[in-house]
């Protein structure tokens, strides 16, 4: 089986729907086709659609004259033949991120190739009996990010939690606040709210956005949130330095999380060893495609972290992250925008073609190769030049 054809398609709500109230801005989508007719799906999260369809396309693009006629043995070769070619270029940024949405949707394809579903082909579920509780059985849990329309006190404490109260009654478990452009005082109040509204039996995760650039501050307000049982801390510095991180690590029972930006294993690995992050969020895309997920999760077990794949994006890309978190033995959560709290229509239909969520549980995909399927409606509805 050979790739034939690269395609690009842009879709999103646009611009009457605000993104800072949950809307899709202008996402580039790919497929990648074949020469017996199968085709693999992707979408290129936070890279300008206009980068994506200029050098994604017929042979005479950038990708195109990589991959176009190149037999599909497995995902892994075509990767590193990519990645072989970019040795002059920046190996980082957009040309990864469009690497990494070609390689998931390789794998879709081969998937379907083989009639198998993807965690099956990364390897099948690898928690061992030992870090499986007796009685239950592996599924993926995702927790839900509570965006703001609004910063800062009261109007930002009442929606978080509102949102919050609203999940848990459809069954979602596990929720990060985000308490972004705040004062410190404000991101452990709205934790404390959380705790009060909520309760202690759901699971919380704070995530701050890069809002400090001293270590001290940062300190004070992990030692005051330590009593509320919080999961991980996001981002508390900006990930141009390991070293803020290490010395936070050193002051804090939390774990620290990032991840949402991050492009190779190797930058998971410095934050991992110089920065003592403990909680790493590779994008099934930005990072470098499953291909390189799975590195990540291959570098966090022996270093005793843990993977919880993120996801600030539609459920296109969600569901590559839930193939990784199936077949992963460190990623007890997978990051999830709820539509159901969002004004996004895009975001709404797109959830509702995706895996459903169940008693805050998504069941391991049996379809093969991703197994998500993108009805051509919605492509038609939402298309955007």
């Amino acid at each position: 089986m050979k790739i034939t054809r690269l395609e690009v398609f842009v879709i999103g709500d646009g611009p009457e729907i605000d993104p800072d109230k949950g809307g899709v801005e202008p996402l580039a989508c790919l497929r990648v086709h074949t020469d017996q007719g199968l085709s693999g799906l992707a979408e290129v999260f936070r890279v300008p659609p206009g980068v994506v369809q200029a050098t994604v396309g017929n042979r005479e693009t950038h990708f195109g004259k990589l991959l176009i006629g190149q037999e599909i043995t497995h995902p892994g070769r075509l990767w590193q033949l990519v990645w072989d070619a970019l040795m002059h270029t920046n190996r980082r940024g957009w040309e990864i991120i469009i690497l990494g949405a070609l390689d998931v949707a390789i794998w879709d394809i081969y998937g379907q190739m083989l009639n198998q579903p993807v965690w099956k082909l990364l390897g099948g579920v690898q928690r061992g009996p030992f870090q499986t509780p007796v009685g239950s059985s592996p599924v993926v849990t995702p927790y839900c990010t509570l965006v703001s329309d609004v910063w800062g006190g009261e109007p930002m404490f009442r929606q978080q939690t509102d949102r919050a109260t609203h999940l848990a009654s459809l069954g979602y478990r596990a929720f990060k606040v985000e308490p972004m452009m705040c004062t410190p005082e404000d991101v452990v109040e709205l934790a404390r709210r959380f705790r009060r509204e909520l309760g202690d039996q759901l699971t919380l995760m704070v995530d701050v956005g890069y809002l400090f650039n001293d270590v001290p501050v940062a300190a004070r307000v992990c030692r005051q949130l330590e009593e509320l049982d919080i999961f991980f801390f996001e981002t508390p510095f900006p990930v141009d330095s390991p070293i803020p991180w290490a010395k936070l690590a050193a002051q804090t029972s939390i774990p620290l999380a990032m991840g949402e930006h991050g492009v190779t294993r190797w930058e998971f690995l410095d934050m991992m060893d110089r920065g003592q992050v403990n909680v790493v969020q590779p994008y099934m895309t930005t990072c470098g495609g499953l291909t390189e997920a799975v590195r990540i999760v291959e570098l966090a077990v022996p270093r005793g972290a843990i993977v919880c794949p993120g996801n600030w994006s539609t459920q296109i890309l969600g569901a590559a992250s839930v193939h990784l978190a199936a077949w992963s033995p460190v990623s007890p959560f997978i990051e999830f925008a709820a539509a159901e709290v969002f004004d996004s229509p895009l975001r709404t239909e797109l959830q509702q073609a995706g895996f459903p969520v169940r008693n805050g549980e998504i069941q391991l995909p049996e379809s093969a190769g991703i197994g998500y399927q993108l009805p051509e409606q919605i492509v038609k509805a939402f298309a955007l030049p």
